[in-house]
């Protein structure tokens, strides 16, 4: 006959996928009642509506079933504002955090972290996390298909990888992930959404259909600041930040918060689009940023004769390396990522790691990681 004990231990391996942490551990599992064979039980979860409550359902059904239990029923809950506060307290290792003014959000997701003007763990002197600055001159060169995908496969590497959206304008970074869903709120704790090993928060997550933002210079410092106050992040190896295009205010506020950011410079190999770049890569000089380097995207089309068509010009990439005495870190041809019907998996605009775009941007994450193990 099937033990209570033996339904603890098997639960002990099924996560909140949000969380990270297994139900157990957390206090989820309550009122286990087992009738021979039948395992009937509650799961209380951390929030009413929870996005991944059929997936939560579904796991722990499994593990009951491994048991040899011809049936596992599951009823689920939610729990108290205080259960919510000693899970929040849980995972931020027993730490407390004051409230401070939340982001505007049109009534979504909102958090109350750590006070603006208090550092973010990741900031401060004793963080090891690795920050990098994704920029480019222009619009349109693929900015932000480079972060996404130098995310996924820095994580692809085994390294513990974070992306914020600073496009606070332009946010594209969720609907390149296929990120459906949006940050979980504990107590006083906003969880990032984790999507293909990488943890996100973005712009995208608090505003309602698509809806533009109107802010001035002001505004847009203060929701830079809150993506590190208000969000829980944990540990991290790499923040890769996506920044707007040009030299605008978002800009100049990541080089003044983050003065120990590395930066990356995306251009077309078109030499008016290497010319622009050039300015925001005079920008990081200027503010003693390191650059990693450049990459150069669409730099070709491979045709059906196996040939590569520079279609957009040629020599924009290396030129721009030249004036800002770095180099070429990677030529990423153009391409569409191969369509997947793994939903687990599948994002629109990230590369598989066995497609030919995918492999050079593992090149460029294993570059990037060398180049930031250096000492200087």
């Amino acid at each position: 006959m099937i033990t209570e004990e033996q339904v603890l231990e098997a639960l002990k391996g099924v996560e909140d996928p949000e969380l990270h942490r297994s139900v157990v551990e957390l206090g989820m599992v309550r009122n286990i009642k087992i009738d021979n064979d039948r395992v009937e039980l509650d799961v209380i979860l951390t929030i009413q509506g929870c996005p991944l409550k059929v997936k939560i359902q579904e796991d722990v059904e499994n593990a009951i079933k491994a048991l040899g239990a011809s049936a596992a029923i599951v009823h689920f809950g939610s729990m108290t504002d205080e259960e919510r506060a000693r899970v929040a307290a849980m995972i931020r290792g027993g730490g407390n955090t004051q409230p401070s003014a939340s982001a505007p959000n049109n009534g979504t997701v909102q958090g109350h972290g750590a006070g603006l003007n208090e550092l973010s763990p990741l900031l401060g002197a004793e963080s090891k996390t690795q920050f990098i600055a994704v920029t480019s001159g222009k619009g349109g060169v693929g900015k932000s298909t480079v972060t996404a995908n130098l995310a996924v496969s820095l994580a692809r590497l085994g390294k513990k990888v974070g992306v914020i959206d600073a496009d606070i304008y332009g946010f594209s970074i969720p609907d390149m992930m296929g990120i459906t869903q949006r940050p979980v709120v504990i107590n006083d704790m906003v969880l990032p959404v984790q999507r293909l090993g990488v943890k996100v928060i973005s712009m995208g997550f608090f505003v309602e259909d698509n809806s533009p933002i109107i802010w001035r210079g002001p505004m847009l410092g203060k929701m830079l600041r809150n993506f590190f106050s208000e969000i829980h992040w944990d540990e991290l190896d790499y923040m890769i930040l996506d920044l707007p295009p040009g030299t605008g205010d978002v800009a100049l506020d990541v080089h003044q918060m983050i003065p120990q950011s590395k930066e990356i410079i995306v251009t077309t190999p078109h030499p008016t689009a290497a010319f622009v770049a050039a300015r925001a890569g005079a920008m990081a000089i200027k503010t003693n940023h390191e650059i990693l380097g450049v990459v150069e995207n669409m730099s070709y089309y491979v045709n059906k004769d196996g040939e590569k068509d520079p279609i957009f010009g040629s020599g924009g990439g290396e030129k721009l390396a030249q004036e800002l005495h770095t180099e070429v870190l990677v030529q990423v041809p153009i391409g569409q990522p191969e369509p997947m019907r793994d939903e687990e998996r599948y994002a629109p605009s990230v590369y598989q790691e066995n497609e030919e775009i995918g492999k050079v941007y593992m090149e460029l994450a294993r570059t990037v990681e060398q180049k930031c193990s250096v000492k200087v």
